[in-house]
């Protein structure tokens, strides 16, 4: 057991994904929390797909491109803002415009421009070929944000479930939602390495649901989100290690499978614990008994 437990970390490789692998599984549940209870899930998967256009424009300028994937990320945090509030557009059209057009405007700048960027790599991710510069930099991100929402919790805590509220004690609920967008993007841009922006809301979304379905307060809800992001990070690579399948769908598919069995046996949610559940059961039992 010990020599299949080592045995990979043989390999700088290997060991350079799974610590991009923790860091981002404790990154992306802590700020998909914030979405999940907002019930805007959805904007993880438009912020995945926004930064497209910043990409193509940044690997063009030759310039870094983390730097343009944030700049796009942004703007479209600003345009979905925008669009809800001038016109009668609900949050979920405005989100769905926004992701559709800038994804269609990336693809077609990368054919203008005649760019040689992967897009493979991009949308589904490569974290077997992270080195030790994407380490330091996905390392940088990851306590940065996460610093940030230990220091604004409480700001955060109150416009994410009373934002009228927030609003009315003259909190900067505007500056709120921009540091919100912003770390999201980050978020992004931290994992992309990993499992793409196709894949990455699944650990943006899978782990805090999962802890959803577990626990009642949020910051139970950020730290057994954040514990269920590393498990499946870990156990995806071991997975596709010893199985020699792809890394990132790997760790989404062990993400949502912790997803099923607490649909099913959570304590005070899941559908085998209801007593109506346990009851039928039970009866089903003495009879067959």
């Amino acid at each position: 057991m010990l020599q299949w437990l080592l045995e990979p970390l043989g390999f700088e490789f290997m060991r350079n994904a799974l610590i991009v692998g923790i860091l981002v599984g404790i990154l992306c549940p802590v700020v998909g929390t914030y979405l999940i209870v907002q019930r805007m899930a959805l904007l993880g998967d438009v912020m995945a797909h926004s930064v497209l256009p910043g990409l193509a424009i940044a690997f063009f300028l030759r310039v870094n491109i983390l730097i343009g994937a944030f700049v796009s990320g942004i703007i479209s945090a600003f345009l979905i803002a925008w669009i809800r509030s001038q016109t009668r557009i609900k949050v979920d059209a405005a989100m769905a415009l926004t992701f559709t057009s800038f994804f269609a405007l990336g693809v077609l700048l990368i054919t203008l421009l005649r760019n040689k960027l992967d897009l493979d790599s991009f949308l589904f991710g490569d974290i077997l070929g992270v080195t030790g510069d994407d380490v330091s930099r996905t390392a940088i991100i990851s306590v940065t944000v996460l610093i940030l929402i230990r220091l604004f919790y409480k700001e955060l805590f109150f416009y994410t479930f009373d934002r009228l509220g927030a609003q009315a004690i003259g909190l900067p609920i505007d500056g709120i939602y921009l540091g919100l967008m912003a770390a999201v993007t980050l978020t992004i841009i931290a994992s992309m390495q990993t499992v793409g922006v196709v894949l990455v809301v699944a650990l943006l979304v899978g782990p805090p649901t999962t802890a959803y379905l577990l626990v009642k307060e949020l910051y139970q809800m950020m730290g057994l989100g954040a514990l269920l992001g590393v498990a499946a990070s870990l156990i995806g690579m071991y997975a596709s290690y010893y199985l020699n399948v792809p890394s990132g769908p790997c760790i989404v598919l062990i993400s949502f499978g912790f997803f099923v069995l607490a649909v099913l046996f959570s304590p005070s949610q899941g559908l085998w614990t209801r007593p109506e559940t346990v009851s039928l059961l039970a009866k089903i039992f003495r009879k067959l008994k």
